[in-house]
């Protein structure tokens, strides 16, 4: 099993289409004002947004997105205008975040895992 979608709900589809472009993400499929889909710019996956009448409560979603130049990337976003939470900083998890909220509201986090994305020092064994 591979993840390899995420949706996350909007109240303007697009709205959050020219957010999600300006962050990187490159349009795939556009069917307003229902549905828009995205592919990251780095392997595989593909992230998309749906219409919705209400917004989640609570804490609603996190989406991480893993930037191997994130302090770059953080810059160049800050200069095309994108407002973060958050500027870059390493955090106890051994990952290196940002964090910003996209229109919607839906917590982003751009960051750097590298090797312990997958393995951490407090790995479980197989």
């Amino acid at each position: 099993m591979n993840l390899n979608q995420i949706t996350v709900p909007s109240l303007n589809v697009e709205k959050a289409i020219a957010f999600y472009e300006i962050l990187g993400l490159k349009l795939i499929v556009k069917s307003l004002p229902n549905y828009a889909r995205f592919e990251c710019p780095d392997g595989t996956s593909t992230f998309s947004i749906h219409l919705v009448d209400t917004l989640p409560e609570g804490n609603g979603i996190y989406v991480y997105f893993e930037c191997e130049n994130l302090d770059e990337q953080v810059a160049a976003l800050k200069h095309k205008g994108v407002q973060f939470e958050q500027e870059p900083r390493d955090e106890r998890w051994l990952w290196r975040e940002a964090r910003l909220k996209d229109l919607d509201g839906n917590q982003l986090i751009l960051f750097y895992g590298g090797e312990n994305r997958l393995n951490p020092p407090w790995r479980l064994e197989s």
